[in-house]
Formats: structure tokens, C-alpha cells, sequence
């Protein structure tokens, strides 16, 4: 972890051995692991805090990223004209032209003799073709 080998380890424990002597030197080992446990703890606590708050930062950006792409995307809906669909034109079989009522007199014909009409049969109508009819040419775009 810091580049200290065993036999530095042995160096170290040879002199503390010296120093604190037989009946210290656990105890003060006890307490020497404890408080590396410690900082070991309190090193990955603090590694892990700024690692969630750089992942939260990242989200916090990605978060402002699409709200500002919505955004823009409702802007460009506002913004754009839109097509607008042409609106249906009844066919001109279907269409009735109303014309105003006139007033006409009876003609009395003395010369003439009355002699019985016929009915017309009425003519046929002519009806729009299909739009989607394969007879019909095909249109230009």
C-alpha cells in the first residue's frame, strides 16, 4: 500500500520491541490496528462521499440537459408552422344549388290543344371519380 516491504515491517516491530518491551508491545499493537481501521474507514467514507457526489452532480447535468432539450422541443412546435390538412370538398354530385324562387305564370295557349307531357327521365348526374381510382392518371406532386 505505501511500498513498505516485509523487512521494513520487521525493522519496525525489532525497534518497537525495544522501545515499548514485551509487555506494552501487544497492547500498543491492539491500539495501532485500531486506529489504522479507523483511518481506513474514514478514507473510503470520504472516497465514497465524492463519488456520490460527483454521480450526483453527473445526474444534477443530465437532469438540466433534457429539460432544456424538451424545451427546445416545445419551442420548435410553437415556432414551426405546421401543415395544415385542406379541408374536404364535398363532391359536385353531392353539392345542392339553391336557386331563388320565381314566380311563373300559367300560359294559356286558345289555339293549341292541350296534349298530355310526358315525363322527362331525369339525367344522370355526373359523380366524381374515387381519388384512389387505378383508372385515372396519376397526379403530380
Amino acid at each position: 500500500m505505501f511500498g513498505i516491504s516485509f523487512s521494513e515491517l520487521l525493522l519496525v516491530g525489532l525497534v518497537a520491541l525495544l522501545v515499548l518491551g514485551p509487555e506494552r508491545l501487544p497492547g500498543a499493537a491492539r491500539t495501532a490496528g485500531l486506529w489504522v481501521g479507523r483511518l481506513k474507514r474514514s478514507f473510503n467514507a470520504i472516497k465514497q462521499e465524492v463519488e456520490r457526489e460527483i454521480g450526483a452532480d453527473e445526474i444534477r447535468r443530465q437532469l438540466h440537459n433534457e429539460h432544456i432539450l424538451s424545451l427546445e422541443q416545445e419551442a420548435r412546435k410553437i415556432f414551426t408552422p405546421t401543415q395544415q390538412e385542406p379541408t374536404p370538398v364535398e363532391p359536385v354530385a353531392t353539392q345542392t344549388i339553391h336557386a331563388p324562387a320565381v314566380e311563373v305564370m300559367p300560359v294559356i295557349a286558345a289555339a293549341e290543344p292541350a296534349t298530355p307531357v310526358e315525363p322527362v327521365p331525369p339525367a344522370a348526374t355526373p359523380v366524381a371519380p374515387a381519388p384512389h381510382d387505378p383508372t385515372l392518371p396519376p397526379r403530380a406532386p
